[in-house]
Formats: C-alpha cells, structure tokens, sequence
C-alpha cells in the first residue's frame, strides 16, 4: 500500500512550490489520494490562498455549492471547514457526494492548532470498496446497481449548531419559495415545504460507487456520516438515506462498512501551518471533536 497520508517537508514559499512542482504533485497524490505539506511558510489565509491558487486549478466556491454545512467565507476561495461545535464530530464522507454537485480536490489548513483533539480523519475509500467485496460482495453489487438517494431537512435560517445546519436559502441561493423550487427543479430533486418554513429536499438517484479514469472503484457517497451523524433537531440518519429504488438501507447494512472504514482510517494531527491536499473521489475525511481554539480552513478544487 502507498503510504498514507504521504507527508511532503518543505520550507519556504508554498505558492511557489505547488506552481514549479505541479505535475509531481499531482502524481503524488494520484497514488497517495493525501498529502500532508509540512515546514513551508504558510503564516495565514491569504497565503494559504496564495498556495491555492499557485496550485493553478479553478475553484468551486462555497455559495455555488449545495453543501449542508455552515460555513464562512475567509477569502473569495478560502472558507472555514465547517462551523459546527467543538464537541460535534463530523464522520467520515466524500465532500458533498450527497449532492449532484461536488468538487475534484480539497484543500485544508491549519492556522491554529487544537490543544486537545481535532484531527482530521482520512480514509481510502478504493481500499475500503476492497474490503466490503470481499466481506459482503451483495451489498456492494446493491449500491452499484441502485445507487442512493439522500433526503436532507434545510433550515429557514442557518443553524450553526448543527453540522447540517446551513438553510435552503442559503444553500440553493434562493430569497424565496418560488427560487428554490426552481432550483429544485433544475438539479432534479423532490421537495416538502414543512409548517416551519424548513424545506426538505430528497436528491435524484446518485451513484453510491464510483470508477476512476485508470479503474480504480471507490464508495464515493455520503453513508458512513449519513448513519453516524446525520441526526439533529429536523434530521435522523435512517430517515436520510435509501436505495434509488427507494428501498431501505438498514443499519445492519452499514454496520460492516463502518467497522471496516474504522480500521482502514487514519489521522492528519495537525501543526499550524499544515496544509493538506485531498482527492475527493478517492479519500473520505471528517473533523474529531476537539477542546480549545481550533481554526482550520478549506479551499475546493472544481
């Protein structure tokens, strides 16, 4: 196995270093799906910005994207990673495969380290897809057959108190009911207005398996966070996600996969000025729970 995360010391300039050594970091991560950019001088957001954008591909910006987190923007393409609570822990998932709409690559940064907690875990889901064939090859040929649909209860306003917590206005930017239906309409989803002026949403059927150019096969979906942490005040995880045939995907079915992601993940214990680069299609990542200050922010690649 490749090592991973891979860890690539440096010192100096990062934006200079990602633009002169493009296509070797590109190679490193095609065969890592991590890494870890440690010891370069990457004091704030605007440098960070700077490493970004030296890395010379186009952004996917937080507004145009339908995550469900609470997030703030930093920089036009810097944002913080998500806003919700210290104590909450963010599970394993595929940057924002429960939607149509996703990006490439993740950057991360770390600007103020945590005293206590706070890693970012890291899981290769090509390695993890291995496992769960040999474990349960039914389950597996289920998803690829089928796919998932994921049904999701925005908020009239944010919550940044959930991890799910960011509002259909935000989210579909839309000043009113009549916008985000037709947002709605346009990505192909099915929606319910509740009595609260919250809106739940349920996506078209989307992939639950994917295949990379060079074959590699990846579980690029949202269940692992779906059945571990998709529960909040308008939100229960087995509530949240079925086949794309509409049949039900139980907990049973998840139990396997989830021990078996446990054992396969790994942690970015990060040290301020740390920036990581993710392959979104290939690498599942989540935030531990952590105590004191922790200001991590993120950038994503289209």
């Amino acid at each position: 196995m490749s090592e991973f995360p891979a860890i690539i010391g440096g010192q100096g300039d990062l934006a200079g270093f990602m633009s002169d050594n493009k296509a070797a970091v590109d190679a490193a991560l095609d065969d890592a799906g991590t890494l870890l950019f440690r010891g370069f001088d990457v004091p704030d957001a605007q440098a960070f910005d700077a490493a970004v954008t030296g890395y010379g591909e186009a952004g996917f910006t937080y507004e145009e994207s339908l995550s469900n987190a609470v997030r703030v923007n930093v920089t036009e393409r810097v944002f913080t990673a998500n806003e919700a609570p210290p104590e909450t822990a963010i599970h394993l998932h595929h940057e924002m495969a429960q939607t149509p709409l996703y990006p490439s690559k993740l950057f991360f940064y770390c600007e103020i380290a945590p005293e206590e907690g706070g890693a970012t875990p890291v899981c290769r889901s090509d390695w993890l897809l291995e496992k769960m064939e040999q474990a349960d090859p039914a389950l597996v040929a289920r998803f690829a057959e089928h796919g998932v649909r994921y049904t999701n209860v925005m908020p009239a306003s944010d919550d940044a108190g959930s991890g799910q917590g960011r509002s259909w206005r935000s989210t579909l930017g839309a000043a009113d009911r009549m916008g985000a239906e037709a947002r709605l309409r346009e990505l192909g989803y099915a929606w319910e207005w509740q009595v609260d002026d919250s809106l739940r949403a349920t996506t078209p059927t989307l992939p639950a398996i994917r295949t990379l150019p060079d074959g590699r096969r990846t579980f690029f979906n949202q269940l692992i966070a779906a059945f571990r942490g998709w529960s909040d005040s308008r939100n229960e995880a087995h509530k949240s996600v079925t086949f794309g045939d509409g049949s039900p995907i139980t907990g049973e079915d998840m139990a396997q996969t989830i021990a078996l992601s446990d054992e396969l993940t790994r942690d970015v214990a990060w040290q301020a000025g740390d920036v990581a680069l993710l392959d979104n299609y290939l690498v599942m990542h989540g935030r531990r729970p952590f105590a004191g200050k922790r200001r991590v922010l993120a950038s994503l690649i289209a």
